[in-house]
């Protein structure tokens, strides 16, 4: 790991933290300060990178800093969402019911000297599914949901789309697969503690070839999720060239940096194949945006989150 000495720097201004694995190549290092603009939050975002399953040492260290700093507000957790909180439950004097429910935290902030974690994801992927997902679409399509990747993010989807009050907002069948049987087992875990109709399948599985067996079963107007971090945290994609996706169904690639090669898979098949594709942008800034009014305690209006998606858009472009 690189040295990350400067992050615990006793701080001259009110700071944000991001935590993840590679947060210098991200764009809201150069969105945050137009946000804080917008915002007049007078305030500045630090990057802590840390590996994937990194020593619970490494959490305690910067969840500290935070607790203590009293410039220090808050944080936004990517990638190491359960691991921060395994590593730390004990220094939280709150967390919210998303976050007992899942047993991770996507959010740290501070009211006076409480320190607090929040499962903001259930909320932003909601948000960012409302986006390309029209009422009444699943109940007219019998579609299915894969979700390759079980962790976080797989949680938070699974969780918001079982829990739609109108049946036919909710797919009939959500497959998750993942390479670990124990990520596996805590998102049945978490689904037992719900009432749903929707019926859950897991899969234990690491090779592309059965992923793409398993996506070719699905029916028309089915939805596959790149939920591994493949093509940002790591390389490749969680399918081949050779996979076939459902046909007139959709591709969600949760990612919106880095190679995406799972993205560039569906987009080739688009035209022939009636395939929606959604990159991981709308979910970008849903999870950015209800995070920092969190942190900053902030009414996020509709009329704040489309000012925000307007200065996003044009550093992005």
């Amino acid at each position: 790991m690189t040295d990350q000495s400067h992050v615990f720097q006793t701080r001259t201004v009110p700071t944000m933290y991001f935590i993840g694995v590679t947060t210098g190549q991200s764009l809201i290092m150069d969105v945050f300060p137009k946000w804080s603009e917008i915002l007049g939050l007078g305030a500045e975002i630090v990057g802590y990178d840390a590996p994937i399953n990194a020593p619970a040492e490494n959490y305690r260290a910067i969840v500290h800093h935070i607790k203590t700093d009293p410039l220090s507000l808050g944080a936004l957790v990517t990638t190491h969402k359960i691991d921060l909180l395994n590593a730390t439950r004990d220094m939280f004097d709150y967390l919210d019911p998303h976050a007992e429910l899942t047993g991770e935290i996507s959010c740290i902030s501070k009211r006076g000297n409480l320190l607090a974690g929040h499962a903001k994801d259930p909320i932003a992927s909601g948000l960012a599914w409302q986006a390309f997902n029209e009422p009444g679409e699943w109940g007219r399509t019998n579609g299915h949901v894969l979700c390759l990747g079980a962790g976080g993010a797989a949680v938070a989807i699974s969780l918001y789309v079982s829990r739609l009050p109108d049946p036919a907002d909710r797919p009939r069948k959500f497959i998750a697969v993942d390479r670990s049987q124990g990520r596996l087992d805590s998102l049945r875990a978490i689904h037992a503690k719900i009432d749903t109709d929707v019926e859950f399948e897991y899969i234990c599985n690491d090779d592309p070839v059965k992923n793409d067996a398993l996506m070719g079963k699905l029916p028309p107007g089915s939805l596959v999720i790149n939920a591994t971090g493949m093509g940002k945290d790591t390389p490749g994609s969680p399918i081949t060239d050779q996979g076939v996706f459902p046909q007139n169904g959709k591709a969600w690639e949760l990612n919106y940096r880095g190679a995406l090669d799972f993205l560039h898979q569906a987009r080739r098949q688009a035209e022939t194949r009636g395939i929606h594709v959604e990159d991981g942008w709308v979910y970008f800034l849903h999870g950015w945006s209800q995070v920092i009014a969190e942190v900053f305690h902030l009414d996020l209006t509709p009329e704040i989150f489309a000012a925000l998606e307007r200065a996003a858009s044009s550093v992005r472009a």
